[in-house]
């Protein structure tokens, strides 16, 4: 088992931007993700958590998730709105689509005009509606004091790349301040079922990999905090600080399943996790 550094933060000697961010690897997503077959990522490994014959499927690419559902475009728009500005936001997605010259108004998204033209653009394109709804996210997080704050300072989607646990990791995360951490963006349906949401997505897995990743490279445990913002109105911003014991048992499961990972590497068997007989007590 591979154990950073368990240093302080506090005691960390504060150092200029640049210098203390400077083993951040700047790389497009595109990039990072093709990556995945190699380097363990969190949602990888959340994969094989889940099921491992769901991860050597996709990992084989016998599996592809549809990276063009609405609510994943929405999701990586803010991102890129809230963490990365304007400027970047219009060069790497498109507004609106083509007017149709009979009605004046742009064609439906499930026109054969509209594919046409989404297909020929190269960016990933937003409805008015998923625009405005953005840009009302956006200010929603700007505008809350803690969320501001935490994202006052930093570097956006930073990659790092180490060894941890003998496996070969990766991690891109939403944004990191040297002093302040590892902060993640999250977009729900509803803010007061949040935390349930969290752990059923299992978040608390995916942040205590990053910390332990981003610990190899930097010898120091930093804090977590996750900022999650409604994808409808209001559009409320809410901020959790990730607990350490929280993220310390869900680095233990981790670990845990890296060690199961390895062995199914070894002897190319990837079960499903319901092979044996279980027990139901309906009370």
């Amino acid at each position: 088992m591979t154990t950073a550094v368990a240093e302080p933060v506090k005691t960390q000697r504060r150092k200029r931007g640049d210098e203390a961010t400077s083993f951040l690897i700047r790389e497009p997503a595109q990039e990072y993700h093709a990556k995945s077959g190699v380097h363990l990522s969190s949602h990888r490994l959340a994969d094989f958590r889940r099921c491992p014959l769901l991860y050597h499927k996709k990992i084989m690419g016998e599996f592809v998730e549809d990276p063009s559902r609405p609510a994943y475009v929405l999701g990586r728009a803010v991102h890129t709105l809230v963490l990365e500005g304007r400027d970047r936001f219009l060069q790497e997605f498109a507004l609106c689509g083509p007017i149709n010259p009979s009605t004046g108004k742009p064609y439906g998204r499930n026109t054969n005009a509209w594919g046409a033209w989404a297909r020929t653009i190269g960016k990933e394109v937003l409805s008015d509606a998923q625009f405005e709804d953005a840009k009302a996210m956006r200010d929603s997080v700007h505008s809350h004091r803690l969320a501001s704050g935490l994202l006052s300072g930093g570097v956006p989607e930073g990659v790092v790349r180490a060894e941890y646990c003998d496996h070969p990791c990766q991690i891109r995360m939403d944004w990191f301040d040297p002093h302040q951490g590892i902060i993640d963006l999250k977009t729900c349906d509803d803010l007061t079922y949040f935390e349930a949401d969290a752990r059923r997505y299992g978040y608390a897995h995916q942040l205590a990999f990053y910390r332990a990743v981003l610990a190899q490279v930097i010898g120091l445990w930093m804090p977590v905090h996750l900022i999650a913002v409604e994808k409808r109105t209001p559009h409320r911003c809410g901020v959790w600080r990730v607990e350490a014991q929280a993220l310390s048992i869900a680095q233990q499961e981790n670990e845990a399943a890296i060690g199961r990972l390895k062995r199914c590497l070894e002897t190319d068997t990837w079960p499903t996790g319901y092979e044996e007989l279980r027990l139901f007590d309906a009370a």
